[in-house]
């Protein structure tokens, strides 16, 4: 019992729930109902796209693994209670359930490739492997780099949808205009606040990135710049907010629409009260919280999708 606690700590469980929740909510609340309004059926089906997502989750919990066993040090300097490899876990049952969960993603995404008649699933799913070894080896306590590899992996759960379903015959080009719209929208919105949060993380582990050597972003131009940034990135994400609003308050006859409501009350108003705690933020409890509240806002912009599907019908 204790061993499957401590892995599912290792593979960070919520964060998996999150990538299955993002497809979920991409595949059947934006993308098929605009297939269906033109009278288009998706070309995945429901066993195809459980198997994209499936592939895509083993793909971030080997990340988090491979993540987790290079920066061993480093985690037992900045978070020595939640380090897992050596404590319960192997070094070596963690490699080999990294090379399993790889295995079985790559055979997925072969799988649904080969179903589909398109490759798209399978490079997808081969990059985020290569990428996140990377990422974690070389990249992650480098200047910049690592924090836009993460946020661009972060982002690419939708993506690949789109590729999947772009690609079907018959698809009208305003449909396809709709949908790239929409992935672009969302990725934007996953990647820069991907980028904010682990740009945070690193200001709440930048003593133990220094001690081992890291070239982080608050390492190299200061914890001050850096919030800055931090600053910078959501304020991006609340001034294209707070332009769409227009678009979306006219989307419901009688009244404000319901995502309007939605992105003012749980995402714009919440990433503007972030955005005043980032200056004061000094220890690394601040950090934290402002990560744990970063994240969340991730998950309501996430689940404002529900709402994409009452806007097109």
């Amino acid at each position: 019992m204790k061993f499957c606690i401590l892995f599912l700590k290792l593979i960070r469980w919520p964060n998996l729930v999150i990538i299955f929740l993002t497809q979920w909510l991409f595949q059947y609340c934006v993308i098929t109902p605009l297939l269906r309004a033109a009278g288009l059926e998706p070309k995945m089906s429901v066993a195809e796209f459980l198997m994209i997502s499936a592939a895509y989750m083993l793909v971030a919990a080997a990340g988090y693994i491979i993540n987790d066993y290079f920066d061993l040090g480093i985690d037992t300097v900045n978070k020595p209670g939640k380090v897992c490899i050596t404590r319960g876990i192997s070094r070596t049952g963690a490699l080999a359930a990294y090379g399993l969960m790889n295995a079985a993603a790559a055979g997925l995404a072969w799988v649904v490739s080969l179903e589909l008649g398109g490759w798209a699933p399978l490079y997808c799913i081969l990059g985020c492997i290569v990428l996140l070894y990377c990422y974690s080896a070389f990249f992650k306590k480098r200047f910049l780099i690592g924090n836009i590899l993460v946020a661009g992996i972060s982002a690419s759960a939708m993506p690949v949808l789109t590729l999947v379903e772009g690609d079907a015959a018959g698809i009208f080009p305003d449909t396809l205009r709709y949908i790239t719209i929409y992935t672009f929208l969302y990725t934007g919105f996953a990647f820069i606040i991907s980028f904010a949060r682990e740009l945070v993380k690193d200001l709440e582990d930048v003593e133990g990135d220094r001690r081992y050597g890291g070239r982080t972003m608050p390492i190299v131009l200061g914890a001050r710049t850096a919030h800055w940034i931090v600053a910078g990135s959501l304020l991006s994400l609340i001034g294209v907010l707070a332009a769409l609003q227009p678009f979306l308050w006219t989307q419901q006859d009688g009244g404000p629409s319901m995502l309007s409501l939605y992105s003012i009350c749980l995402i714009i108003l919440p990433l503007a009260w972030i955005l005043r705690k980032v200056f004061g933020a000094r220890a690394v409890q601040d950090y934290h919280r402002l990560s744990t509240w970063i994240k969340i806002v991730m998950l309501t912009g996430i689940l404002s999708m529900l709402f994409i599907q009452f806007m097109i019908l």
